[in-house]
């Protein structure tokens, strides 16, 4: 038999308060093998689910068919309906993309609540920050290809069809082409705008977990803003809302000319999205830590 523990003395194999035993990670601390695995169940989902392929799809088709319809219908002859910014012509549809990728990545989230999968994902990975965070990164993932074929696509045709329509060197623009310094941070900026776009609905997704609501809330804080503003007759506010609107300020990152006269510059447009789309993570990580599925 042992004799009494003195005060102070841990048994032999008996970790003290508040450490972890070896082999087992502390509470809230992720092991190293858990996060690879989560990743690689949620892409799994994304990947054997028919609707990704065909969202994903349906990305690329409403970004690049409304830019092909926008520079097609666009025309400059004789000084007459010139469009101010071609390259940003040329990105149109990245307005009308957007809506599709909030769908796929509220879907991403608010599906397995529809239909209960929610627990099984959570009863086999309690750490609900790192289903969160894995959710979001497989969706940012496929959302950046996707758009970055259809950016690629909406400057081809700008490339091809806007010099048929006027907008030529002869005329005083240059071509919608990646060579050129603005062009490409435009294009680039477009991909990192849906990317944006789509961490912002993972992220209201898992605060709301109903689908139809949170795609309502996405659609709803995308578009109304740039309502609201076009509304608004003092120039103040209404330089004020295009900064902290998230679309608004985000597709700033689409301009290549007149950006003395924007509310932000590009790039801090962008990053207006982007706190937007960090915002809604924090606080959908925060809901999905608190609350029961």
């Amino acid at each position: 038999m042992r004799g009494p523990v003195r005060a102070g003395v841990v048994p032999a194999g008996v970790a003290p308060a508040g450490v972890a035993p070896a082999g087992v990670a502390p509470a809230g601390v992720a092991p190293a093998g858990v996060v690879p695995a989560v990743l690689r169940a949620e892409w799994t989902k994304a990947r054997t689910l028919a609707g990704t392929a065909w969202l994903l799809l349906g990305v690329v088709a409403a970004t690049a068919g409304v830019s092909v319809f926008t520079v097609e219908s666009a025309s400059c002859h004789d000084g007459l309906g010139c469009p101010g910014d071609p390259a940003k012509l040329s990105l149109t549809g990245v307005q009308f993309g957007q809506a599709v990728v909030a769908v796929l990545a509220v879907l991403a989230v608010g599906g397995e609540y529809s239909t209960g999968m929610i627990r099984v994902t959570l009863a086999a990975v309690p750490r609900r920050a790192a289903v969160l965070a894995a959710k979001a990164a497989v969706v940012t993932v496929l959302v950046l290809a996707a758009g970055a074929v259809a950016v690629l696509g909406c400057v081809l045709a700008g490339r091809l069809v806007l010099p048929g329509h006027g907008l030529t060197q002869a005329h005083g623009y240059e071509l919608v082409w990646l060579g050129r310094g603005p062009v490409l941070r435009a294009a680039a900026g477009s991909v990192l705008y849906l990317g944006l776009v789509a961490l912002l609905s993972v992220g209201i997704a898992a605060m709301v977990r109903d689908p139809a609501v949170a795609i309502g809330a996405v659609l709803g804080l995308l578009y109304l803003f740039p309502i609201l503003a076009g509304v608004v007759t003092d120039p103040t506010w209404d330089r004020h809302l295009q900064q902290i609107a998230p679309m608004s300020a985000g597709l700033d990152i689409q301009a290549t000319t007149g950006l003395r006269s924007l509310p932000l510059s590009p790039w801090a447009g962008l990053g207006v999205l982007a706190a937007w789309a960090a915002g809604a993570l924090v606080a959908g990580g925060l809901v999905l830590r608190l609350h029961d599925a």
